[in-house]
């Protein structure tokens, strides 16, 4: 009975301490591929991954996004970097708060060596704004940026706007007319942020203004996703030379685990296949 009782505080102090390893673990694996890359391409690399992770022992996930803490991590990452020293800034995000998003910007364009953002996946709204920062924006043929225009709560600004354009003012509600007149501001320092973060990012005044223009104005939905080709012919400076350890490092952000996954395959790499010929079935003499 001893013994019995002696196991089974065993195996539960393990069960309680092995999450914590395998964090620890998958951290340091993190950590290595980082300075791989590092090594590889002489630079500051700066991963901003936001993912469902399980984080604690009990496995609740956390919702991530672009926040101050991120803002407050980053610009101590680049203050922590010589000016001659290039900054690769990894990007998987939905977003964020703009105050932060906009502080990482200023940040990255005032670094005077170059600055890549690369995208393997995506980098939607706030993602979008920290790539137009970038000397150059390296994207998987198949990843995505967004549009940047301002959300009101949960609304559009410009679909905020159009109410009082399409309706009768008498008819229209003292909030909405609020909300409308914080719309408006919300799109101009958004359009006069990207105006600026271009220009200073050594595009002509008129191609600043135009790839503002398009991403503030509403012209898609907040969730559109605006494709490799579509960047490039808005004159955005993107390429597809991705390195293969930005994959690599993806793979180390699992999505939460426990749950029964819904897409599978043998993860190894698969070469054409060898075709065997045909069977001649022609039993004719």
């Amino acid at each position: 009975m001893e013994y019995l009782s002696m196991f089974f505080w065993v195996f539960f102090i393990f069960s309680m301490l092995s999450p914590w390893f395998k964090q620890k673990t998958l951290e340091s694996t993190r950590i290595n591929l980082i300075h791989r890359l590092e090594k590889n391409r002489g630079s500051r690399v700066i991963s901003m991954i936001h993912r469902q992770e399980t984080m604690s022992i009990l496995g609740i996930p956390l919702v991530r996004y672009i926040s101050i803490e991120d803002s407050e991590a980053v610009l101590r990452a680049i203050r922590l970097t010589d000016d001659n020293v290039p900054i690769d800034i990894i990007l998987h995000t939905p977003g964020g708060l703009v105050l932060a998003t906009e502080q990482i910007a200023n940040a990255l364009i005032r670094h005077k060596a170059k600055v890549t953002v690369f995208v393997p996946h995506y980098a939607m709204s706030g993602g979008t704004m920290l790539s137009l920062a970038a000397d150059e924006i390296i994207m998987d043929e198949n990843a995505v940026l967004g549009p940047v225009d301002p959300q009101i709560g949960q609304y559009p600004a410009i679909s905020i706007l159009n109410v009082l354009r399409d309706k009768d003012r008498n008819k229209i509600d003292d909030e909405t007319i609020i909300q409308a007149d914080i719309a408006r501001k919300a799109i101009t320092q958004v359009y006069d942020f990207l105006k600026r973060l271009l220009t200073e990012n050594k595009c002509s005044e008129e191609k600043a203004e135009n790839i503002a223009r398009i991403l503030t104005e509403g012209r898609w939905t907040h969730d559109y996703p605006i494709k490799f080709e579509e960047a490039k012919e808005l004159g955005l400076c993107v390429s597809t030379d991705m390195p293969k350890e930005i994959y690599e490092l993806m793979d180390l952000y699992p999505q939460r685990p426990g749950m029964r996954p819904s897409v599978q395959y043998i993860p190894v790499p698969y070469k054409k296949p060898v075709i065997p010929p045909a069977k001649n079935t022609d039993t004719t003499n």
